[in-house]
């Protein structure tokens, strides 16, 4: 089978979502300090930036909510206190979360490396800065279908958005290629921030040291023919820089209705 694509269920699936939902915990990882987006971030953590009188998390949170997903690890670091402050355990937004704490960096991979203990068999992987309105269900069909394979989402970005191309998928659908960094490659795809991760696959990690999923762990997982694609064709929204984090806070009305968005208390 070729490379797997976004699509729309039909109401007669719909039941069937439910076995899908082997992927039934979402890690974040939320530890960041986003230095970019300096001065807001000299006093917040990166993943509460406001949108719109709420941080980026909730937006976040909300939607895996949509998704079926109510289990939530939030893998946090820098100033993680205001994260716990705002959003506790979770219960005001009907979902669990649990806090996984680093006290020292240590990087994407690191940190699901020192979360490993509270990690489910299969589980959703996030970046915090990161929100890529796809259809879940869709994807875990796909990744259930061939377990234990790892999945990432790329987007094929034909130059709208302002980020380089680094992934490069073959007919099979498998990643043949990841780079970060690499704007002079003339690839397909870009990383789309959501991974669907094994927890055999963080089992061989290193322990106990700083290490990256994009510098690292891609590599090896594309060497051993331990990843796929699934193609999203909607586009997904970062918040590293100002400029990007201004984009999503005009577009986030095409995903909530902000008008009845009052399930946190807001930021000041």
């Amino acid at each position: 089978m070729g490379v797997f694509s976004q699509d729309k269920l039909c109401a007669s699936e719909y039941m069937e979502r439910r076995s899908w939902l082997m992927f039934d915990q979402a890690v974040i990882l939320a530890g960041g300090r986003g230095t970019r987006l300096a001065p807001l971030t000299d006093t917040l953590p990166k993943v509460m930036a406001p949108v719109h009188g709420h941080p980026f998390l909730e937006y976040q949170i909300m939607y895996l909510l949509r998704q079926g997903i109510t289990s939530i690890l939030l893998l946090v670091g820098y100033r993680w206190k205001q994260i716990w402050d705002y959003f506790g355990d979770g219960s005001k937004w009907g979902v669990d979360i649990k806090y996984s704490q680093e006290l020292t960096p240590y990087g994407t991979a690191g940190c699901l490396s020192h979360a490993y203990p509270q990690l489910r068999d299969s589980f959703v992987v996030i970046y915090g800065d990161s929100f890529l309105p796809c259809d879940y269900a869709l994807m875990f069909k796909c990744a259930t279908e061939h377990a234990p394979t790892a999945f990432m989402t790329v987007y094929p970005n034909r130059g709208e958005l302002p980020v380089p191309n680094n992934v490069q998928v073959d007919s099979e659908g498998y990643v043949q290629q990841y780079l970060k960094d690499k704007p002079e490659l003339k690839f397909d795809y870009v990383d789309a921030g959501v991974l669907l991760l094994h927890r055999h696959h963080v089992a061989a990690f290193p322990q106990h040291l700083p290490s990256s999923l994009e510098e690292d762990i891609f590599p090896r997982l594309v060497a051993s023919g331990m990843i796929r694609a699934f193609v999203s064709e909607q586009r997904f929204y970062d918040i590293g820089t100002p400029d990007r984090l201004d984009v999503f806070r005009q577009d986030v009305t095409k995903f909530f209705d902000l008008s009845n968005f009052r399930v946190g208390s807001g930021l000041l």
